[in-house]
């Protein structure tokens, strides 16, 4: 698989996968956290600009509102780690996980989730644990 150069990339894998009935797990580890992976090495290796560049377009839709809301919060979250600012898509109301998700599969990690998730996340209604968007 090719590394994303847009988080359009993301969600072109996403929708694949949504339009297969995968599972949400696979979907949260093979597009939002492959796109975090791809970011960090543009960041690494092409700096800052290269990085922002790669959320600046709305990307397509997933055909699942908490995969589309998990994009958008993944883009916030690391705009605001990193500085740079948060494309205007990513403040659209739409972009709101519903039902709420919770990415563990775990309910006895839901209220952890509840409290460790970074504001991005939560207040589109995704739910993850502090692991969730370390790397290697």
């Amino acid at each position: 698989m090719r590394a994303f150069q847009t988080v359009d990339d993301a969600a072109t894998i996403a929708a694949g996968m949504v339009a297969t009935g995968s599972r949400l797990q696979d979907i949260w580890r093979h597009a939002v956290v492959q796109m975090l992976d791809d970011y960090a090495s543009v960041l690494r290796h092409q700096g800052i600009d290269a990085a922002q560049a790669m959320w600046t377009d709305r990307p397509r839709s997933s055909g699942d509102r908490r995969v589309d809301a998990a994009l958008a919060a993944l883009g916030e979250h690391l705009a605001r780690r990193d500085g740079w600012h948060p494309p205007g898509w990513v403040r659209d109301p739409v972009l709101e996980a519903v039902p709420w998700w919770f990415v563990t599969a775990l309910r006895g990690l839901h209220p952890r989730a509840l409290v460790e998730s970074p504001l991005s996340f939560r207040k589109r209604g995704v739910f993850i644990t502090s692991g969730a968007l370390q790397r290697a």
